[in-house]
């Protein structure tokens, strides 16, 4: 992330920690919605109408946060519908830089000030474009997702739905868990400027993870027999654990290869078609360990650990479902 003043780049690390020290996420600013017939969504205005070609998606292959809408993408079967922009792995003092964007910019800040001129704040992945009023929809990961989910339906005959009526409540419930104390738990640690800030964070996210191996052991999912949202934004933050976040962020409790379920678990969310293909490992490690420079002075990217999510899991024969 980085910082917009005045039509200018600032930083690529702004002050973002409140006095104790702890790390502090910035909300989203861009907040519209694709419908299926271009009313207004839950937030935002009216006018982004679900069109195939119409959209492309700016991600990082790093970021937990924008792997959520490659990984819908890949669910929605929505690859000839929406295209994507890759960042570079490694953002320094220009922020997020690219080599293949629209409209031949360099950087990703240049395209928040395509959408506005006048924008001030956080430059963020991902972010949702519309190439046909060229301005951002939303860079809000967790409803972009919702978007994909279910805005393209008619156009795809994909009707599969990760957040389910009859589910949303528990989903979100788990959603807030999860959100504060693992997939943002683990920058709150890895962040933290101050040791109680740090212990804070740590033992937070290591109580929900216990909390998440309990409860694959009586269930195959989080929200019980079947794959929702939840899975899948806490699977982003597990794939990265091990590699990234055991080390560099200092969450070293132990690894997630000794929680035996959740090792399980994530190896089936692994295996399932698509979702293999938008996990890069070399571009994961190279981006935290060569662009967080106040973490990893050297930039020195480390060569392991060994990982291998293509063995085999037990997690059917486990609790028998289909």
């Amino acid at each position: 992330m980085g910082l917009l003043q005045n039509g200018k780049w600032v930083d690529q690390w702004y002050d973002n920690k409140d006095s104790k020290g702890e790390f502090r996420r910035q909300d989203s600013r861009f907040r519209n919605w694709i419908t299926p017939n271009g009313k207004t969504g839950p937030t935002g205005t009216a006018g982004f109408k679900a069109e195939k070609d119409r959209y492309h998606l700016y991600v990082s292959l790093a970021c937990p946060w924008a792997h959520r809408t490659l990984i819908f993408r890949a669910l929605k079967q929505l690859e000839d519908f929406i295209g994507t922009t890759v960042v570079d792995a490694t953002m320094l003092e220009n922020g997020w830089e690219m080599t293949d964007g629209l409209y031949g910019l360099d950087y990703l800040y240049q395209l928040y000030l395509k959408a506005d001129t006048h924008y001030e704040g956080r430059v963020t992945v991902p972010v949702l474009w519309d190439k046909k009023t060229e301005t951002i929809v939303n860079n809000e990961s967790s409803e972009i997702i919702r978007m994909l989910n279910s805005a393209f339906n008619h156009l795809t005959q994909n009707y599969d739905d990760y957040y389910p009526e009859a589910l949303k409540t528990e989903i979100d419930a788990i959603n807030e868990q999860v959100y504060h104390r693992i997939n943002n738990g683990v920058y709150r640690a890895g962040f933290a400027t101050t040791q109680t800030a740090y212990e804070s964070a740590f033992y937070e996210l290591f109580e929900s993870l216990d909390w998440v191996e309990s409860k694959l052991s009586i269930q195959r999912y989080l929200a019980g027999n079947q794959i929702t949202e939840a899975d899948w934004r806490l699977f982003t933050t597990l794939i990265r654990f091990d590699a990234v976040y055991f080390s560099h962020f200092k969450t070293n409790r132990q690894q997630l290869k000794d929680y035996p379920n959740i090792s399980h678990y994530l190896r089936e969310l692994y295996q399932i078609p698509g979702i293999a293909e938008t996990v890069d490992f070399d571009h994961i490690k190279t981006h935290y360990y060569a662009s967080h420079k106040t973490i990893n002075l050297t930039g020195i990217v480390p060569v392991g650990p060994e990982q291998d999510f293509d063995q085999p899991h037990n997690r059917a024969s486990c609790f028998n479902h289909k």
